[in-house]
């Protein structure tokens, strides 16, 4: 059996474990303590915001030395950082630097290239020069004439020629008489044969008027042709040729 009578049933003098617990059942102690909780939790909160204040703060009482080692190791990384920037600025130049040279470097391929297209006959081309209409009602006008008329434009400098909007000449152009006209590159071209160029309108206009030039041979009563040169501002050639594969030349290997 056990004894539940308590000390004050008993009279016995109470212990400590049991003063506490009667100190807790009574109501203003018990209040007492909540307050001394409450205020326990508030000095611990008060003691971490100071050691964080302390922590914000630790420059405030540092020594002299202290301070200065501080002062040079932020000028060390800043240092740092200045010289990963001009780094970064140098690369960010040089990119821009070989963008703008290859930039460069294709609008001067893609110039050489138009050139040569131009030259070579594969591009359309515009520009003045003068269009030459060959007509002759006996049919004499033949190969030998309009090669002759080729040639002289040519010599004086047409960059660019076309036949009856049809043939683009270039340096392989080949003209054969036929019945009918005559065959430029495979096509079949009849009169009245009309000759555009595109070069300076002056100098092919009297490049083709000449004693014993071209327009005085079409003109020869055995040929009895006529010839009319009109000088234009513009001069537009829409025909091209496909130069082909190269048989037997190569390009020469240099270095």
């Amino acid at each position: 059996m056990t004894d539940d009578r308590t000390p004050e049933t008993t009279g016995a003098p109470p212990d400590g474990r049991a003063r506490l617990l009667a100190a807790f059942r009574r109501p203003g102690l018990r209040g007492q303590a909540t307050v001394a909780v409450l205020l326990a939790l508030l000095g611990f909160a008060a003691v971490t915001q100071v050691k964080a204040n302390d922590k914000d703060d630790q420059y405030v009482g540092a020594r002299q030395g202290e301070l200065i080692q501080y002062i040079n190791n932020l000028s060390l990384a800043s240092q740092r950082a200045e010289t990963q920037i001009a780094r970064l600025q140098d690369t960010r130049d040089d990119l821009r630097s070989d963008t703008r040279s290859r930039r460069t470097a294709v609008e001067r391929a893609k110039a050489r290239a138009d050139t040569l297209g131009i030259l070579a006959g594969t591009e359309p081309t515009v520009g003045p020069g003068v269009r030459v209409t060959v007509s002759d009602a006996k049919g004499g006008v033949g190969s030998n004439q309009l090669l002759e008329g080729l040639e002289e434009l040519r010599d004086a400098g047409a960059e660019a020629i076309e036949l009856n909007d049809k043939v683009r000449v270039v340096a392989q152009t080949s003209l054969k008489d036929a019945s009918g006209g005559v065959i430029v590159d495979g096509t079949l071209l009849k009169s009245p044969f009309v000759i555009e160029a595109i070069g300076s309108s002056h100098d092919l206009a009297r490049a083709l008027d000449f004693s014993g030039g071209f327009i005085y041979e079409v003109q020869l009563p055995s040929v009895d042709g006529k010839v009319a040169v009109v000088e234009l501002d513009e001069v537009q050639i829409s025909s091209v040729t496909d130069p082909g594969e190269p048989r037997y030349a190569q390009p020469e290997q240099t270095g």
